[in-house]
């Protein structure tokens, strides 16, 4: 128990000083594993266990989300694999010219450096959702095309695995297909075991049992077992609660997952310092990124953001790296030296992507614009000119407002969703919902534009997307009336403390309508102001 309260302590001191140096936690997170391998202390068997389980979580968790069909567009498949060569030619000659420098690697046979390229060139699935997450912004359009692309990345990872093993997969991988009938019953077993913790531990399960092990069992990749999984279950009605449910038990085993990263040797350092420099090569890759995204028809903002996204390196450079050492193509120096190179880029990535950031926008000025026919169909301009009062995010609060401003009071209201799956059902019902981003400068530019906008109603789920949508919002000269909602009384006081005059506090406010309509229905007056 001693070393467990070594490693309690030692990383939650690091993760709250990241905290107050207004880093992301995970920063510290990552620290604290270094700093506990530096220390001698044991490294634990259960942190690795735990680091899969989360990793494990969180893929079932996007497969929850994730639309099968976006794999197949151009911009996804297309811009996945066009970058997966580049990028490995890129990182191969970098190393090259670093090798042609003087600078010592670990080996420098160009199969090694090949190797390394191609291990570079993968961006984190773990870190890029994690920051998706953050910004609530996992549905939207920049948000799916990353994860489109990750998915890709992760199959293209498991052929590699597959390949370089020397134990191809057993035949009785071919009864996997059975998992797509039997979606159909574990759907319907969804159906009958209602919320709460039964549906939190219906979804673990089907995440490990016929997601990661039987996958793993018959030689295929379990991570991959659990996506797959997520995706056939994706179209009940409780996966996003489902999804909400498992977010703080994930998050918590993913702290496992970057704590594990500072104990795969401690560098020289003349590693570090390689390390540090493979960080050189992110903006390039970044770039490549956007170019891709651009030319396949994303407007420039929602390619620069996915592209700042995705400029990291992932922690299946460990595992290429892992692989290369075990068929002696690598020594482990080249593990050691890579662990620095995705821990770097794990911190540099999470600063790029902080809320608010004006990096986006500064670089997209640098790229021009496509005429609006040529853009994607999903990130062309709206036409809101006729909105009284705008809801930014159509979940429950959002399309509750909705009504009572169009049905009660009637105005001409317009609803800003995301989600392009849920603007998509919204329409269909009768709602005026349009698919945007609102932390978006360019969409706030557009409806000042129009100027008929009256209220805007910020009431998307994640308090930093109100606080961004509110700062846009602010920044373009809009005088009408906001009102926001919150689920802490801090947050409550912040939005106020932003001039935000209404906030209704989902809490003690759905506590309030409460007693409200109960003394409504017992037929007694309202009290006296």
């Amino acid at each position: 128990m001693s070393t467990v309260a070594v490693y309690l302590v030692v990383v939650f001191g690091a993760g709250a000083l990241a905290v107050l140096l207004r880093l992301p936690p995970l920063v510290g997170f990552l620290a604290a594993g270094f700093v506990l391998n530096g220390m001698g202390v044991e490294r634990l068997e259960i942190v690795g266990q735990l680091a899969d389980l989360g990793v494990t979580l969180m893929l079932f968790g996007i497969g929850l989300k994730l639309d099968a069909r976006s794999l197949l567009r151009k911009e996804v498949w297309g811009t996945a694999g066009a970058h997966m060569v580049l990028s490995t030619a890129l990182g191969a000659g970098f190393l090259g010219v670093l090798m042609a420098l003087g600078l010592h690697l670990p080996e420098e046979s160009p199969r090694s450096l090949w190797l390394a390229g191609f291990a570079l060139s993968f961006s984190s699935t773990v870190l890029v959702f994690k920051v998706l997450e953050d910004r609530s912004e996992t549905t939207s359009l920049y948000g799916r095309v990353a994860i489109g692309i990750l998915v890709v990345q992760d199959i293209a990872a498991v052929v590699f695995m597959t390949a370089t093993s020397g134990h191809p997969p057993s035949p009785w991988a071919f009864a996997l297909v059975l998992l797509v009938p039997g979606a159909w019953l574990f759907r319907r077993i969804w159906d009958r075991i209602g919320h709460g913790e039964m549906q939190a531990l219906f979804g673990i399960a089907m995440a490990l049992v016929p997601g990661y092990i039987a996958f793993s069992a018959t030689g295929l990749k379990g991570d991959l077992g659990a996506l797959l999984m997520g995706m056939l279950l994706a179209s009940h009605a409780n996966a996003g609660e489902l999804s909400r449910a498992l977010f703080t038990v994930k998050d918590l085993l993913l702290v496992a997952f970057f704590v594990s990263i500072g104990f795969h040797g401690l560098p020289t350092p003349e590693m570090v310092t390689t390390g540090l420099l493979l960080l050189v090569l992110l903006p390039a890759q970044a770039v490549v990124f956007v170019l891709l995204l651009w030319v396949f028809g994303l407007r420039r903002r929602t390619s620069v953001r996915a592209g700042l996204a995705l400029s990291n390196y992932s922690e299946f450079a460990l595992i290429v790296g892992a692989i290369g050492v075990s068929a002696g193509m690598l020594t482990e120096d080249w593990l050691v030296m890579l662990s620095v190179a995705v821990a770097a880029s794990f911190v540099a990535s999470t600063l790029v992507n902080r809320r608010g950031s004006p990096l986006p926008a500064a670089l997209a000025a640098w790229l021009p614009e496509h005429p609006e026919q040529k853009l994607h169909p999903e990130d062309r301009p709206i036409d809101i000119g006729h909105a009284e009062v705008l809801v930014l995010g159509m979940g429950r609060v959002g399309q509750a407002a909705y009504h009572e401003f169009a049905d009660e009071y009637g105005f001409s209201v317009v609803g800003i969703e995301n989600s392009t799956a849920r603007s998509e059902r919204l329409r269909a019902a009768g709602l005026d919902v349009q698919n945007a981003d609102a932390t978006d400068k360019e969409f706030w530019e557009r409806v000042i534009a129009t100027g008929h906008v009256q209220v805007a109603v910020l009431a998307m789920p994640f308090h930093g997307s109100n606080l961004v949508a509110l700062q846009q919002l602010t920044a373009s000269g809009f005088t009408g009336t906001v009102a926001a909602v919150a689920q802490y009384d801090d947050e409550v006081q912040e939005l106020r403390g932003h001039g935000v005059r209404t906030v209704f506090n989902l809490y003690s406010g759905a506590g309030i309508a409460l007693a409200s309509e109960t003394i409504e229905a017992l037929g007694l007056p309202p009290p006296e102001r």
